[in-house]
């Protein structure tokens, strides 16, 4: 428990934990006075200032409203690091490697899906696998394929024939992450993504469907090709087990080498290596090649979900209007320039469970949102509520362009299921008008909504201290979970 962390707040949005003991820098958390008491309950405060005491760390430890206990750093976490002095750590990057969300709209109304909605749901179920492992027989990867999957993440899918070059003009990074080194993944993270690229895994993983509910900023929003009733859809998914073993591979490689350079690290799960060492760099290639993976597999499955809406409803793309606003990542290390006390400094900026918020104006935001700044997409809980967001200069200033990433667990996977016991959690969202579909009971019991924030609640702290903008409120009508 964070019982005995101080903090204090400096307003209704920003809290801080003092600069003491071991702390190279102080604490931001970015949350409302009603989130303090669930904090104190477990160990995020406490990786907060746990974070503040690596070396080379620049600005404040930070935490978005969405922040729960994690491995190493809390999920929520966002630190940067001088490239020269500072480190590189997989626990502030987490296990599922980009993990990330992208937003699709269309140019239906939701009147035009009424009736339909049970169908997409069981076509996208049968189309898109989820669970462990794939089971379309007609999409199977040779080692050398996968490779170059590695390499080339969203443009090797959209070559092989999975969307556009249009779709690569609306993913950070452009869906591919430079320095990604292949032959630098292990046999095992090999064999364990293999038969997992198109696939939605399992967890808090889902695709849904959904509609505009509300818009906050009708020229942003315009802008953005958002208007009310629209139909969309939003893919929650990251590397799989691929990611999965790339960050196990490198976390026993990188207890070895804090003990090489004589780190004293407060928590071993904040294993970490010079960015500027072998290991570090090995990481950050490998990293970057596990990133790529679920950049191509967020591609792949948007594929699917067109061909579903085609076969549903019998339109072709020019009338469905598929279009892709926008994929970010969420658990990722990437090296960014950023203005430190007036100056421009290239940085390690790791973001877990937390996203980028550029404003306006940033080199590395799309042409077409060269004026909004760059869509920001925070997922909700299957039974409330997502939504569309952009970022803001204030985020750059305050929060080296990072807001949060959704909604933040308040009940562990097991707690959730005890919750859940005894009930049927697919009726309940029924009765409200949403359809949900998964792999297993127990996917769906784990995911209930009372296992989250009220993404309400988050948003409205990233928006009230000015470091994402609210656009739009989406509403889901069909899920298919992991």
């Amino acid at each position: 428990m964070s019982v005995g962390i101080k903090l204090r707040q400096l307003d209704a949005y920003r809290w801080e934990i003092p600069q003491e003991g071991k702390m190279r820098t102080r604490g931001l958390i970015f949350c409302a006075a009603e989130m303090i008491p669930a904090l104190r309950q477990d160990q995020s405060l406490q990786q907060v200032a746990n974070v503040a005491t690596l070396p080379g760390i620049v600005g404040p430890s930070l935490a978005m409203p969405d922040i729960h206990w994690g491995y190493g750093f809390p999920i929520g976490g966002v630190a940067a690091f001088d490239l020269a002095t500072g480190v590189v750590s997989p626990g502030g990057v987490g296990y599922d490697i980009n993990c990330g969300v992208r937003l699709l709209r269309t140019d239906l109304h939701r009147s035009e899906i009424a009736g339909l909605v049970q169908e997409l749901v069981d076509t996208l179920f049968s189309n898109i696998p989820s669970g462990l492992g794939s089971r379309r027989r007609d999409f199977k990867l040779t080692p050398p394929t996968l490779k170059d999957v590695l390499r080339y993440g969203a443009a090797w899918a959209v070559k092989n024939g999975f969307g556009n070059a249009d779709d690569l003009l609306h993913i950070e990074a452009g869906g591919c992450i430079k320095g990604a080194d292949p032959e630098l993944i292990s046999g095992q993270a090999l064999e364990r993504g293999h038969d997992q690229l198109g696939t939605l895994g399992s967890g808090n993983h889902f695709t849904e469907i959904g509609y505009v509910q509300e818009i906050f900023d009708e020229t942003l929003a315009r802008a953005l090709g958002v208007f009310l009733d629209q139909v969309t859809v939003i893919i929650h998914t990251g590397s799989r087990g691929l990611g999965h073993q790339v960050c196990d591979d490198h976390i026993k490689k990188l207890l070895q080498a804090s003990t090489k350079y004589g780190f004293d690290l407060p928590d071993r799960q904040l294993c970490c290596a010079p960015i500027q060492s072998p290991e570090g760099e090995e990481y950050l290639a490998a990293m970057a090649a596990a990133a790529n993976f679920a950049f191509a597999n967020r591609q792949i499955i948007t594929h699917w979900v067109r061909e579903t809406f085609q076969q549903v409803l019998g339109l072709g793309p020019k009338a469905l209007g598929l279009e892709l606003v926008y994929d970010v990542a969420h658990n990722i290390a990437k090296i960014e320039t950023h203005t430190v006390n007036g100056r421009p400094q290239k940085l390690c900026v790791h973001r877990k469970g937390a996203t980028r918020a550029f404003p306006a104006h940033h080199p590395e935001v799309p042409a077409l949102y060269q004026e909004t700044g760059q869509p920001v997409l925070i997922p909700g809980d299957m039974g409330r509520y997502s939504y569309l967001l952009v970022g803001t200069q204030q985020a750059m200033e305050e929060t080296f362009g990072s807001t949060c990433h959704g909604a933040g667990r308040i009940l562990s996977r097991h707690q959730a299921l005890k919750r859940a016991r005894g009930r049927s959690i697919v009726k309940e969202l029924a009765a409200q008008g949403i359809i949900i579909r998964g792999a297993g009971k127990g996917t769906v019991a784990e995911e209930i909504p009372e296992a989250y924030k009220d993404v309400e609640q988050v948003v409205e702290v990233v928006h009230g201290a000015g470091i994402s903008r609210k656009v739009a409120k989406l509403h889901p009508l069909g899920v298919i979970k992991g």
